[in-house]
């Protein structure tokens, strides 16, 4: 990944993500039109459906590199935690082209098979050069899809994360395009479409998964099991932490603010509870990685009420 000392962790953070989302808008383009290109001119069909696909590719693309670019906007009153959460959005906008891409695939390919099954049809074979663009295309990917995975690794963009999938579900796809084209040239073009079939039901449990994560984000759900460990660990060194009674995480872009209620001894005074508050911040600001706020709420614990 190329450096910018000029640029802040954050803002190269957002300028590594929008590479990753140009680069595959531009290899989707090119996709785009060798397919369509080719499928019609080849005589090929799944090569041609494959094309289709890519050109939903562009198109959210486009919708993707607009969330990611927007999401860089600073904190301002209405947002006082900033835009990061469009990327949120972006994955599901992800998520959900790829669901209604894998029902048309499904679709279409079951149509398919049913006509070559059962209507009598002149298949003459798809061209030698659609077969070379189909398995061009699954390389393409391949190196896109280890590309973009280790982005979306360094910088916890759930965005860039929805694309890496997306990039894998196409070397799926082109897969059983070059497979279908293989077949067809060998008389039974009725492979074409099965695989087809099999394909979409794999690219529509990863568009459910992308949605359903993306959505986790967005609706604030309780913090997962290794984070709340995380957090009662670091806590542990934390003299006068007497309880750990909740957790509760928000997500902004890759960004965490956690919401913590602890128990403190009863006895103390408001000023040494708040010490105690003050060193739980510090100490979880300081270990958990993207971790940008904590507030610290404190309920007393044993002690005497000075009313009863």
């Amino acid at each position: 990944m190329q450096q910018h000392p000029h640029l802040n962790p954050e803002e190269q953070r957002r300028h590594t993500s929008m590479l990753a989302v140009q680069v595959g808008l531009a290899a989707n383009i090119l996709l785009a039109v060798l397919k369509a290109v080719v499928g019609v001119v080849g005589q090929s069909p799944a090569l041609l459906a494959d094309g289709i696909n890519s050109t939903s590719d562009v198109a959210y693309g486009v919708v993707v590199s607009i969330f990611v670019r927007l999401s860089g906007k600073p904190a301002d009153r209405e947002h006082p935690y900033g835009h990061d959460q469009l990327e949120s959005i972006a994955a599901v906008v992800v998520g959900a082209f790829v669901v209604t891409t894998a029902i048309a695939i499904f679709w279409h390919s079951v149509d398919t098979a049913y006509e070559l099954l059962t209507v009598r049809t002149d298949a003459s074979g798809a061209s030698l050069l659609a077969l070379w663009i189909a398995l061009f295309a699954v390389l393409l990917k391949g190196g896109l899809t280890l590309w973009t995975y280790g982005i979306s690794r360094r910088t916890g963009n759930v965005a860039v994360l929805a694309l890496a999938q997306d990039h894998r579900n196409d070397i799926f796809a082109s897969s059983a395009a070059a497979i279908g084209i293989v077949f067809s040239r060998f008389g039974f073009p009725w492979v074409d479409p099965l695989a087809g079939a099999v394909v979409s039901l794999i690219i529509l449990h990863t568009g459910v998964e992308i949605l359903r994560s993306a959505s986790d984000d967005l609706m604030d759900t309780l913090p997962g099991r290794e984070l709340a460990q995380e957090i009662r660990t670091a806590l542990h060194e934390v003299n006068g932490v007497e309880d750990i009674e909740e957790v509760h995480a928000h997500r902004f872009g890759p960004y965490l603010v956690v919401n913590l209620t602890i128990g403190v001894d009863g006895n103390l005074s408001v000023r040494a509870g708040d010490r105690i508050a003050t060193q739980v911040e510090d100490i979880l600001l300081a270990r958990i990685e993207f971790l940008r706020r904590v507030y610290v709420h404190y309920h007393p614990v044993g002690g005497n009420d000075p009313q009863e």
